[in-house]
């Protein structure tokens, strides 16, 4: 029962005195720091705040993998600990699987499937994943969320919001504000699966003509608000692939690429949880997409912005880098702070500038961008620092996620000319148009 007590009162109270205890102390030793000038061991606390946060196996922790990847949003010490966090969670047992089935389905539930697996295939911060077959022969996957995720969230969010307070105490280089208010909306997005199902249904139509890229479709009668319920998708993880020729590799990262950016710079969309867990490699070299409940929808103007951005660095226009920024929401930026996020923009847009296979890194670096956030990050702090605006946060983290794939596989490929073929005769009228009827026709609200 130990996996049905963690989200109860006492046992999220014993979860909260652990994340407390580490993130209290570490407040502690950030005043005596100040008052009497002594050092703070951040990798010793950033391990015991890891232990306390992994313990967790809630939203929380789903929240502390999230913070690993965008850069800047916590120190390098915490991410090295952050990035070792699993995705696994404990899972519910049948006797408990049963009740919340019925609960979602009625009592008869099991009558609606032809055969439903007891052990679930995988099991994360929200919810678990079970194999089914349904009357009519179809195999299903079936997402249950586990119980009482809406108070969950809302209390990590509360404690996500102190452990923001305690670092901006000692690092005053990225203001939290807007990352925490763009972390609550999607994890309060992602606990509704009609939500997800909606997405699900939006994708699907974005990338319809996608051969290399395979998306489940919704079965709406066997799902619920906190049930969902999709076709099957056979496939392996991607890191069965590290050793695979590097033509398939090659192959993976490109649909990959397609995957993510296709609905981007098309429809102004971005899955913005490239989680290892959310997609697997088909037996073709293809992909599957398998979990939608972290999609951002953009203004147009900010996908114009990001192509902007791309060739003001490429020209070397400084007004045009200064455009793209504001179109993106970003405030009041001297010319200082605008040459230090030229340094980070230059990093990520570097593998598209060079019209050649290569690499997504060139460095030895085994973190993606790691090296090049740390200096930013400097900078950023030595000129007073910054707001990230809520839009940039899962844009950002997208496309590290991506980059930190793309070097797990290895891949050497000309990303320049992928880039191109989705930007040749952009439009921003024309992705307008297309967004609106692509979001309409799945029932998914335009961006906010």
């Amino acid at each position: 029962m130990a996996d049905q007590e963690e989200n109860s009162i006492g046992g999220r109270l014993k979860r909260y005195a652990r994340v407390g205890a580490a993130v209290g102390g570490l407040g502690v030793r950030f005043g005596a720091g100040r008052l009497f000038g002594m050092e703070v061991d951040k990798g010793k606390h950033a391990a015991e705040l890891t232990a306390a946060l992994g313990g967790l196996k809630g939203p929380l922790m789903k929240v502390a993998q999230l913070l690993s990847t965008i850069p800047d949003a916590l120190p390098d010490e915490y991410v090295k600990e952050l990035i070792q966090l699993q995705s696994n969670a404990p899972s519910m047992g049948w006797p408990f699987v049963k009740r919340r089935m019925a609960a979602e389905l009625g009592p008869d539930w099991e009558k609606k499937f032809k055969q439903f697996d007891r052990e679930a295939i995988a099991a994360a911060s929200l919810g678990q994943v079970h194999r089914a077959t349904g009357k009519d022969g179809a195999l299903l996957a079936c997402k249950l969320q586990y119980p009482n995720m809406d108070s969950a969230v809302e209390a990590d969010l509360r404690q996500l919001r102190l452990i923001f307070a305690v670092y901006e105490r000692y690092d005053k280089a990225v203001k939290t504000r807007e990352v925490h208010a763009e972390i609550t909306a999607r994890l309060r997005e992602e606990l509704d699966y009609e939500r997800e199902a909606r997405h699900m249904r939006l994708y699907g139509h974005m990338l319809r003509e996608e051969e290399n890229v395979s998306v489940p479709e919704p079965v709406p009668a066997l799902s619920t608000k906190r049930l969902l319920t999709m076709t099957w998708l056979d496939g392996v993880k991607l890191l069965t692939l590290k050793k695979a020729p590097v033509a398939r590799r090659n192959a993976v990262a490109t649909a990959m690429f397609r995957a993510w950016y296709v609905p981007f710079y098309y429809y102004g969309v971005i899955h913005g949880d490239p989680h290892l867990g959310n997609y697997s490699v088909r037996g073709d070299d293809g992909v599957n997409l398998m979990d939608f409940g972290c999609i951002r929808v953009f203004p147009p103007k900010f996908v114009g912005g990001v192509i902007d951005l791309y060739h003001a660095l490429d020209r070397g226009d400084q007004a045009l880098a200064v455009h793209a920024y504001e179109t993106w929401g970003f405030k009041g930026l001297s010319k200082e702070m605008i040459a230090v996020l030229n340094q980070w923009a230059a990093f990520v847009y570097a593998p598209l500038m060079e019209d050649r296979p290569r690499l997504i890194q060139e460095t030895n670096s085994g973190v993606y961008g790691r090296e090049v956030a740390q200096k930013v990050h400097g900078d950023i702090r030595r000129l007073g620092g910054v707001t990230p605006p809520r839009e940039f946060v899962l844009m950002d983290r997208a496309a590290i996620g991506l980059g930190s794939v793309f070097l797990h596989l290895d891949a050497k490929i000309n990303w320049h000319r992928l880039f191109h073929e989705l930007i040749k005769g952009f439009d921003l009228k024309a992705l307008a148009r297309r967004q609106a009827a692509a979001l309409k026709k799945a029932d998914v609200p335009a961006a906010s």
